[in-house]
């Protein structure tokens, strides 16, 4: 009997991975499924990792598919190859769908209309959009055809509330069971070296580079002004993708500091007349659930590994940056989705004062023990428990069987 084939489609890095953790349940439940995948936007590399194979063209664009926060970065875009490579993706997609029983699409409008193009039965994941952003989900003329289509035959949503909201618009088949982002997030017992009873910092720069680089420089002039005037003692863990581990020489020269054996050190901040004090940023790209699960407060940069700590119950301070990912747009849009768990200081890049405000902010949050409670029930509500993945992993061979 031949196997059912179900093909992955993404716009998007933080798609990709969330597809990644479907695709890892789906294995896991012993379906005996073809698998493979079409990220529109980037070179796949979560994919890669998960031995998925990629069935057209990637390129990794100057915007990195954030285009929208700024027309500037889609002209770049296209000055890179963006409309020959979409279209490439596209063929390769008509191809190889004529041999898939399912298209699985998470993302926005991009990722559905690829779908319902290829005139195979989809179900969308709606990651791009929530009621928490405007109170009620609007989807758009084009985003709810495709939704309403008999092609699309479930929608999963990222949150609960959004969920219900589509369902009283009179979309029934929307559903939330589980955000699969809050799947994969167990402590891996790795060795953090913290010291007990001192508060852990997790500083999350984000994953695409240069911006990445540029962030994380931008943090360690925050840690530095953090440890100079912190009343609460306070220890600093960096959870950094592989490709920046490789940059921490170029960083430490950039920002000042000194690189040691996976550590960046600042030797002396001075706390009052007389006293200086050693600074250390413990950096590791295998850690990233330990540092999240043991941290008091994150001071985040980036996007989906926000929404994580959030739903882990995390304070988190957001300090924008220069962009083309990480702005305050950005920033001010992840609050609203997020709700009060993120506080966004200063309202354009991160400069002198946004990074004193920063500081006073981290300090502030960590004696607020209510505020702390209050994080643990809102990460809760809007990103929902774990299991997620498995849910859909459900759906997808209950469907194909």
């Amino acid at each position: 009997m031949k196997s059912k084939g179900i093909l992955f489609l993404s716009n998007g890095h933080g798609e990709d991975s969330i597809n990644c953790q479907i695709l890892k349940a789906l294995r896991a439940s012993g379906a005996d499924v073809d698998v493979s995948a079409m990220p529109i936007v980037g070179d796949g590399a979560a994919y890669a990792r998960s031995t998925v194979p990629i069935i057209g063209p990637t390129s990794q664009m100057p915007s990195g598919g954030v285009f929208y926060m700024n027309p500037l970065f889609f002209l770049k875009d296209v000055g890179a190859g963006l409309i020959t490579l979409t279209w490439q993706q596209l063929q390769a997609v008509w191809i190889h769908s004529r041999r898939c029983d399912l298209v699985v699409a998470t993302g926005d409008i991009v990722a559905g209309a690829i779908a319902h193009s290829t005139s195979r039965p989809y179900i969308i994941f709606l990651s791009a959009h929530s009621s928490y952003y405007e109170g009620r989900v609007n989807l758009g003329l084009i985003l709810w055809q495709l939704l309403a289509s008999e092609n699309c035959v479930a929608v999963f949503t990222r949150d609960a509330l959004t969920a219900a909201d589509l369902n009283r618009q009179g979309l029934k088949k929307a559903q939330f069971v589980g955000n699969p982002v809050m799947d994969n997030l167990n402590s891996t017992g790795k060795d953090l070296q913290l010291i007990p009873g001192v508060r852990t910092i997790a500083l999350l720069p984000g994953s695409r580079l240069p911006e990445a680089t540029n962030n994380l420089v931008l943090l360690l002039e925050l840690v530095k002004k953090i440890a100079s005037n912190s009343t609460v003692p306070v220890q600093f863990r960096a959870a950094l993708v592989p490709s920046l581990m490789l940059e921490l020489d170029d960083i430490a020269v950039r920002a000042g500091w000194q690189v040691r054996s996976g550590k960046l050190i600042f030797p002396a901040i001075k706390r009052s007349f007389c006293e200086k004090k050693l600074v250390e940023v413990m950096c590791s790209a295998d850690a990233f659930a330990d540092i999240l699960q043991q941290s008091s407060l994150v001071i985040g940069m980036t996007g989906t590994a926000v929404e994580q700590a959030v739903g882990l119950g995390k304070p988190v301070i957001a300090l924008p940056g220069n962009g083309p990912a990480f702005t305050y747009r950005f920033a001010e849009a992840q609050n609203r989705l997020l709700g009060d768990s993120v506080q966004v200081i200063g309202t354009e890049s991160a400069n002198f004062d946004i990074i004193k405000e920063a500081a006073l902010a981290v300090d502030r949050t960590l004696q607020d023990n209510c505020y702390l409670e209050s994080c643990v029930k809102n990460g809760l509500e809007r990103m929902g428990r774990s299991g997620g993945s498995i849910n859909i992993a459900n759906y997808l061979v209950k469907y194909l069987n």
